[in-house]
């Protein structure tokens, strides 16, 4: 029945069916570092959200969602569907509002989208700027 409930989530995300709305004037932001930052190779990047709460995944509760971090992401994903759990999305579905990160020296890019209890964005989709940092 898990599996079920699962299936059906998952469906009726990827066909728009039951998407989060956004509560109008949500943002998000990275507070930490700043654009155009030089940085170690490992450093913190603090997560902020305006207008909306933080929550860990899978709970359902109106107005709340938990943070994506999309590294060196050119092109976003399909944002009808969950995002997917790779090297360049990594999920915070814990509620955590930092984290440290390491990166291999050079230019890299980095945003936030906000993802509903299900991993899904938001509609509107609440995502930061793309800032870019310099690893030394």
């Amino acid at each position: 029945m898990k599996n079920l409930i699962a299936f059906a989530t998952l469906l009726a995300a990827s066909t728009g069916a039951f998407a989060t709305s956004a509560p109008q004037g949500a943002k998000e932001y990275i507070i930490s570092p700043k654009d155009g930052a030089t940085v170690g190779t490992t450093f913190t990047v603090k997560f902020g959200l305006k207008g909306m709460g933080v929550a860990p995944a899978g709970t359902n509760v109106p107005n709340t969602g938990h943070h994506h971090l999309l590294i060196d992401v050119d092109k976003l994903p399909d944002m009808a569907l969950p995002l997917p759990a790779t090297d360049h999305i990594k999920h915070y579905g814990g509620g955590q509002t930092e984290t440290q990160i390491t990166l291999p020296p050079g230019k890299h890019t980095l945003q936030l989208v906000l993802g509903d209890y299900a991993h899904v964005p938001f509609q509107p989709v609440v995502e930061s700027k793309k800032i870019t940092v310099t690893v030394k």
